[in-house]
């Protein structure tokens, strides 16, 4: 028979007075702390009782045990929330820039109007340098099923402000008049400007690293100049190294690329004609280039930097390390709350209270550290994704990640939780009246 979780006051009492007789027999005096913890008990069981009859909602006592053994020591309780925060807010921002860094990773591939994208044979992402030889072009033109197949180059460069200072730039070349990869978000200025002599494109929250404030602007790129005359908003680089938009030739100029070189062919299928069979058509075909469709692409840039360059793995042990830390201090906390209750644990074991109901109690404040720490992180990470918005390397949030964070926070608090537990498992219900 299940033992009931809520007894009787008069029953309380009963019990308590025969553990009393038994421990006068054997010479030892009633601890009066836990008497006074028993009699305690029996008071919130016994107004739980008449609020039940008077048919009055009521807070269950499991919940008001557990809320008072948190609360008691509220030191102890702050530095439970400060560590459950700072654990999760550190994730918070582990996880936001990875997912940040997985979409600006494949941003330009997600804004190319391309079918197929054909590169060079061993090409690894986007940013790769390897060139083609533009004849590559004539031969997937000659493919039955492909409309065009628009150059495009992608190279690194030196911007040189008026006062003499440079950083480093990637230069994006493609023609206006093309289904070829041009900037968007445009804020000032429009596409069209970019065929005025040595126009260029640049993004708003690169303005202070390139010296710019703006539309008109001079620059000098491998030393041939360079007039702002476009400006985006929200295309940044994930190495953060400023993109530069240009047209094709104008590109190769500030790259020194030969003429009858480019990086990419965006490949425009006709209407109707089967992406699978078009890529196995142009692999047998292109002689030092090959085929892949843009999932493929994204996939193979994703896997490079997130995991070959080790960048991934970092974001992942940054995330790593906050999970152990706040494990670590919500553990530690709780077993240190649980032991300073053990009288108080052993008293409910001993006036029959079972295993079940007292873990529940100690889960239950686990829980609760868990909501109100996470609610604390949760707003702290908004915070932070407000303040980065703008800048090179923002934090992103979406409501996937903030549902697995408050899973990993509850996780996290209940495994802490364990430990306490185990220490709860071994008291003999007799300490509480030995002391």
């Amino acid at each position: 028979m299940k033992r009931p979780e809520f007894i009787v006051p008069s029953a309380v009492r009963q019990q308590l007075e025969r553990f009393r007789r038994r421990l006068h027999s054997s010479g030892r005096s009633l601890a009066l702390r836990s008497v006074r913890i028993a009699r305690h008990y029996s008071r919130l069981m016994a107004k739980q009782y008449s609020l039940l009859l008077a048919g009055q909602p009521v807070v269950p006592l499991i919940f008001k045990l557990a809320a008072k053994n948190l609360f008691h020591d509220k030191l102890r309780f702050v530095a439970t929330i400060v560590g459950i925060v700072f654990s999760i807010v550190l994730v918070t921002v582990q996880m936001g820039l990875f997912l940040s860094f997985e979409r600006m990773v494949t941003t330009m591939i997600d804004h190319a109007p391309a079918d197929l994208w054909i590169m060079p044979l061993g090409t690894k992402c986007f940013e790769d340098s390897s060139l083609l030889d533009e004849r590559e072009r004539f031969r997937a033109m000659a493919i039955k099923g492909v409309s065009d197949a628009v150059p495009i180059l992608i190279s690194f460069a030196q911007w040189r402000v008026p006062s003499g200072a440079t950083t480093p730039v990637i230069i994006i070349g493609s023609d206006p008049w093309t289904a070829g990869l041009h900037p968007w978000n445009i804020s000032e200025g429009g596409l069209d400007a970019l065929s005025i002599p040595d126009a260029v494109a640049i993004d708003r929250s690169y303005f202070e690293r390139l010296g710019s404030v703006g539309l008109g602007d001079t620059a000098e790129i491998r030393d041939r100049r360079a007039q702002v005359r476009v400006v985006t908003n929200g295309i940044r680089s994930f190495t953060t190294t400023p993109y530069v938009f240009a047209l094709l030739d104008r590109a190769r100029t500030y790259t020194g690329t030969p003429p009858s070189k480019v990086t990419y062919l965006l490949v425009h299928l006709a209407a109707g004609a089967d992406v699978e069979n078009v890529r196995s058509r142009l692999n047998a075909t292109l002689a030092k280039a090959e085929a892949l469709t843009p999932a493929e692409f994204r996939s193979r840039s994703r896997s490079f930097w997130l995991f070959e360059t080790g960048a991934g793995a970092a974001l992942f042990a940054g995330a790593l390390l906050g999970m152990i830390v706040g494990i670590v201090i919500v553990a530690q906390t709780l077993y240190s709350n649980t032991k300073e209750h053990l009288n108080e644990f052993a008293t409910l074991r001993a006036i029959g209270s079972s295993s079940t109901y007292i873990h529940a109690v100690i889960i239950i404040q686990a829980l609760l550290s868990a909501v109100i720490g996470f609610a604390i992180a949760a707003g702290t990470g908004m915070l932070i994704v407000k303040a980065t918005a703008e800048t090179a390397l923002p934090v992103l949030m979406t409501w996937t990640l903030m549902a697995s964070l408050f899973l990993l926070t509850v996780v996290m608090c209940v495994v802490s939780a364990i430990s306490a537990i185990v220490q709860v498992v071994r008291i003999d219900p007799a300490t509480a009246f030995t002391r």
